[in-house]
């Protein structure tokens, strides 16, 4: 994978907002709607081309030929060089510092609530 994707100054990440407002499977549900306006509808996945076309629908229609790419190759987990659907919703997940943090803020509370339900819980002694 690349040094990282600079998306540019104007960027606002919306993603934190999105969660606060549709929760954890709305914004799901939202990054995978998003895949969908950018995929290639006969490969099923965003290639190069298919991005090139379809991002000014989210609002990303100033992007050069080379932030583009870049983006491809930072999401590109498996090197096929395109993006599956997980491979994008973990990538919008990576561009998003606060989701980051947030998503850990979640995972901590998600197994404190599966340990805390469960027979390991010391505080129930």
């Amino acid at each position: 994978m690349g040094g990282g994707v600079t998306v540019g100054d104007d960027f606002q990440d919306m993603l934190p907002t999105m969660a606060d407002k549709l929760g954890g499977d709305g914004l799901i549900k939202e990054l995978c709607n998003g895949f969908r306006l950018l995929m290639d509808k006969d490969k099923q996945v965003i290639t190069f081309e298919s991005l090139k076309k379809n991002s000014a629908l989210l609002g990303l229609q100033d992007l050069r030929d080379d932030e583009l790419m870049s983006m491809l190759r930072e999401g590109d987990v498996n090197g096929d060089g395109v993006l599956d659907e997980m491979e994008f919703c973990v990538l919008m997940f990576r561009l998003s510092p606060e989701l980051m943090q947030e998503s850990e803020v979640w995972l901590e509370q998600a197994l404190h609530q599966e340990l805390g339900s469960s027979c390991f819980d010391n505080t129930k002694n």
